[in-house]
This record gives structure tokens, C-alpha cells and sequence, in this order.
């Protein structure tokens, strides 16, 4: 068996291409690239938020 060579994911592509259609593929990518999007504000915002409180801590001792 092995790995899946190009014509395996071509092929694979169409079909679900063909089951989901382009539109609604294109939807998913877009929701998906928002979550991402947003997961990485949110982890930037946590480490930021972090580092506050370290600033503060130190500053206050």
C-alpha cells in the first residue's frame, strides 16, 4: 500500500471537490483560516498579559 502518491490526492481532491462543491469548500477555508486567526490574537494576547503581570510584579517588590 504506502503512501498516497499525486494522482491518490488529485483524485481525492475532485471527489470531494464534486461532493461539497467549491463554494462551500471555500467557506470552510475561510472559517477556518478566522479561527486560526483568532486563536493566534488570543495566545498573543495571553502572553502579553503575562508579561504585565511579571512587569508589575518586579516593579512592585
Amino acid at each position: 500500500m504506502g503512501a498516497m502518491s499525486i494522482w491518490h490526492w488529485l483524485i481525492l481532491l475532485l471527489v470531494v471537490a464534486l461532493v461539497f462543491g467549491t463554494s462551500k469548500l471555500k467557506n470552510i477555508g475561510k472559517d477556518l483560516g478566522g479561527a486560526i486567526q483568532g486563536f493566534k490574537e488570543g495566545m498573543k494576547e495571553s502572553s502579553d498579559t503575562q508579561k504585565n503581570d511579571k512587569k508589575d510584579s518586579i516593579e512592585n517588590k
